[in-house]
């Protein structure tokens, strides 16, 4: 199983974190021994990121370095992500590069030729037609398909104190009724090692939506906006640092957690 995640990072406050550091000073274990020798890329031009993900042994591409190497200049930017992957034509190849390629678009300066599309409104219709092409590719039955999971990460840009439309808190009048809230079972995304967090944050959460036939589940929202996924979506919330984790398990890299 291979996967690829596309993630969009709005521009925002948390873009101004400097994640330069020598990996020798990390106490993390890389990539690859965290998940049984998982083979994991990311493409982005955020110096950031490139700097963090090459410490915690992502292999870290440039994507117009990217672009070049690939012998189709007209080849789509779907095609060649999953290029990475060992798809090609529609069909697997017999060895491939990466088992996971996490693409990282910020809309913003030193942007590649094919993030600069992401600035302004076209920047969803970029994205629609990038996720539109890759569930084009693996359509259900074919070879592609039973080997591919997609992720679709979305954050919030600059969030605004006050404002609380975009919450993870189910009822708001339990809140306030102390001998109610204790009858609700606590949410799993709030504890940690049977350890209750007292630092989440439940307002703004980043926005996933994932795929893979047979493994996903399927729900009814229709749009990828925080009220559909409330209101209709089926997996409810995890903490961000478990995503990695879950991906790694649908490759059968990891044990399940949770539930």
């Amino acid at each position: 199983m291979r996967t690829i995640s596309v993630y969009q990072w709005r521009i925002g406050k948390h873009g101004e974190a400097d994640a330069v550091g020598d990996s020798k000073e990390l106490s993390l274990p890389s990539i690859s021994e965290r998940f049984m020798g998982l083979r994991a890329a990311i493409s982005t031009n955020c110096p950031h990121v490139r700097s963090f993900a090459r410490n915690l042994g992502f292999s870290v591409l440039h994507l117009d370095e990217q672009s070049e190497k690939v012998p189709d200049k007209n080849m789509s930017p779907e095609s060649k992500l999953l290029s990475l992957l060992g798809f090609s034509g529609g069909s697997v190849q017999e060895k491939c590069e990466f088992d996971l390629v996490l693409l990282h678009v910020r809309a913003g300066v030193n942007d590649s030729k094919d993030q600069k599309k992401m600035r302004g409104s076209k920047g969803a219709d970029w994205l629609n037609k990038l996720v539109g092409g890759i569930m084009e590719t693996a359509q259900p039955g074919s070879s592609i398909a039973s080997r591919l999971h997609c992720s679709v990460v979305l954050s919030y840009g600059t969030i605004s104190e006050g404002l609380g439309q975009c919450s993870l808190t189910m009822n708001s009048s339990l809140e306030a009724n102390s001998d109610l809230d204790l009858l609700r079972p606590r949410q799993s995304y709030t504890m940690k090692g049977g350890n209750v967090l007292s630092d989440i944050r439940h307002d703004y959460p980043m926005l996933i939506a994932q795929w893979q036939e047979g493994v996903t589940r399927k729900d009814m929202a229709n749009a990828f906006s925080f009220q559909e996924f409330k209101e209709h979506g089926c997996n409810l919330a995890i903490l961000a640092d478990r995503f990695l984790h879950e991906v790694a398990f649908k490759l059968w890299k990891a044990p399940k957690y949770g539930a």
